[in-house]
């Protein structure tokens, strides 16, 4: 039976710019990164602790998702220290974090304008 979530995907028009936001400014590291087809790679990267990967790809057709909101939420201890620390390197936020009585969170974008919520476990 399923027993997890392997990767989900992040579509990007630019597959090296989306590789050094990822790596350089969100902390993740790459698990793969080869050809798939004549115009594009497929780049697997690793969140630190987790099981769940992330995958720098863009289906053929499906370009319309490309700077869109991203229908799942990245969970860290601390927002507002993760807010800082991204922030510091160059992240962008659509405003400082947020409490709800369920929890806190935060709202980024990459480079393609794909839309993320940060928010505590």
């Amino acid at each position: 039976m399923i027993k997890m979530v392997k990767f989900v995907g992040i579509p990007t028009s630019d597959q090296d710019r989306a590789l050094d936001f990822w790596t350089t400014k969100m902390g993740f590291r790459v698990v793969t990164d080869q050809p798939m087809g004549e115009t594009q790679r497929w780049i697997e990267l690793g969140i630190p602790g987790a099981e769940t990967s992330v995958v720098l790809f863009t289906p053929d057709g499906h370009q319309d998702r490309i700077g869109s909101f991203f229908n799942g939420s990245f969970a860290c201890d601390d927002v507002d220290y993760s807010y800082r620390q991204l922030s510091e390197r160059g992240v962008e936020f659509d405003g400082p974090p947020e409490k709800q009585p369920w929890g806190t969170f935060a709202r980024f974008r990459d480079p393609d304008g794909n839309q993320f919520i940060m928010s505590s476990r």
